[in-house]
């Protein structure tokens, strides 16, 4: 890592932040008007519209928390544990040690896999005649 500069705001390979400042307005040597202000105020049609979309947005917002809420219920009323008694041995074992099964599947077909290519080769090697030593 590069050593850090004394008396600098940069770390080794970045630039120097850019130095801003407000807006710059033009010194014009004649007086020239300001540019015209566009009306603030709504038409009553576009107020009309303005009304028709936030009542679709509301609409689709309702919809979608209806949505939700249902497919929540649905989660909650699906999920459930079985009854098991607490102490058992048997359902701590399976709840803690599900990995080691997976494990062991895994070891069997790559164990499993290595053994039937051995014997393809084996196999090949016998029919060919080819003597390796």
């Amino acid at each position: 890592m590069a050593k850090r500069a004394r008396g600098t705001n940069t770390r080794p390979g970045q630039r120097a932040r850019l130095r801003r400042r407000g807006p710059v307005t033009p010194r014009l040597s004649s007086p020239v008007a300001p540019p015209s202000v566009p009306s603030v105020s709504l038409t009553p049609q576009e107020e009309a519209r303005a009304a028709e979309l936030e009542a679709e947005i509301v609409a689709t917002e309702r919809q979608a928390e209806q949505s939700a809420q249902v497919s929540r219920r649905r989660a909650a009323s699906t999920v459930a544990e079985p009854r098991v008694r607490a102490g058992s041995i048997a359902v701590r074992a399976s709840e803690e040690y599900g990995y080691v099964s997976r494990d062991v599947r895994r070891i069997a077909l790559i164990g499993g896999s290595l053994v039937a290519v051995l014997l393809g080769f084996w196999a090949i090697v016998q029919a060919t005649g080819t003597r390796f030593f």
